[in-house]
């Protein structure tokens, strides 16, 4: 009888197995792939930031909410982008610090949540920025992770030095798991305190149907104060390195050492658990190494994700087959004593 039953289990086993391949290039089983070689779907459903002041009065109530060092939320009011959630946050920090943290992509997985991967794999430099121009188009590469599910985009920045802004939108020459995205930022000294920064944050995320509702409450609203919140960490961390004289005194709420500690110990746990497995030629290379091949050569490349539930189907079929080679041989001994 167990035998039977072991037989019926692993023969449905390896026919889920069989149609589910333990290796794709899907980052679900919900959805296609994103891709670093195939264009999106779209060029843009949702309107894109424009460069510039906001426009935002703070009254007292803002004012004592920013003081008390929590981010303030409000809405836009300009243009065809009225209505977006936004976020004003005062870091204590020089502006060039706050900048420093929000270009520095490379290293985003060390500081934002929900983060497990970004790179840049492409910079343009405008040789004509300035004023209403960009400088610069920065292309970063980057993964979000949540249970169950990872989601690759392709964003696409637009740097205004002159206008103290950064907007951004998917690159819509590669495919994101994202339906859509665009968001910005306002970085100015801070009006009242010198030495300090304030910034405004606002961003729209457009999900494919697939998405689970609490990705969908996650990216529409705590992603907010969240940007805002590492942004202020990781910022007023860096002014405490090297204080100027208009940011010395207490930059963080939290004690420096503790920070940096805590930093440290993300930075190992990331490292633990958070791997991607990539084939380039046979080989493992850093993921810098492979959008740079991507970007010159992609055809012969493959970002390859495996999943949990592939994994178990095909380990549950191998204990299986192992079971039935002891019953088999238990069943051989018995008949052979007898």
């Amino acid at each position: 009888m167990f035998s039977f039953l072991s037989k019926t289990l692993s023969t449905a086993l390896i026919i889920i197995s069989t149609n589910l391949p333990l290796f794709s290039q899907s980052p679900s089983l919900f959805c296609d792939a994103s891709s670093f070689n195939e264009p999106h779907a779209h060029t843009g459903v949702v309107s894109p930031f424009q460069p510039g002041d906001p426009k935002i009065t703070l009254d007292q109530k803002a004012t004592a909410v920013l003081n008390s060092g929590k981010p303030y939320q409000t809405q836009t009011t300009a243009g065809e982008t009225g209505g977006r959630g936004l976020v004003v946050q005062d870091i204590h920090a020089d502006t060039s610090i706050v900048w420093g943290r929000i270009l520095d992509y490379d290293n985003y997985a060390n500081m934002v949540p929900k983060t497990i991967s970004s790179s840049n794999y492409r910079i343009e430099k405008n040789p004509k920025g300035g004023g209403k121009q960009h400088s610069q188009t920065i292309y970063t590469r980057m993964t979000v992770g949540f249970p169950m599910l990872k989601l690759e985009f392709f964003i696409k920045h637009l740097h205004f030095p002159d206008l103290d802004s950064l907007t951004w939108t998917l690159d819509y020459s590669k495919n994101s798991d994202f339906n859509d995205s665009c968001g910005y930022w306002y970085v100015i000294p801070h009006p009242q305190k010198p030495g300090w920064t304030r910034v405004f944050y606002s961003v729209e995320v457009s999900m494919y149907d697939w998405v689970p509702k609490f990705v969908m409450d996650f990216m529409s609203s705590k992603a907010l104060t969240d940007a805002t919140n590492w942004l202020k960490k990781y910022s007023e961390i860096e002014a405490a390195k090297n204080p100027s004289p208009s940011t010395s005194g207490n930059v963080s709420n939290e004690p420096d050492v503790k920070v940096v500690e805590d930093k440290k110990v993300r930075k190992f746990l990331h490292k633990l658990f958070h791997h991607d497995i990539y084939e380039v030629g046979g080989g493992k290379e850093k993921r810098r190494v492979i959008d740079d091949a991507q970007e010159e050569d992609g055809n012969n490349i493959r970002v390859i994700h495996v999943s949990w539930i592939r994994l178990f189907l095909i380990i549950s079929c191998i204990l299986l087959a192992i079971f039935n080679i002891y019953l088999f041989s238990t069943m051989t001994a018995k008949t052979k004593i007898s």
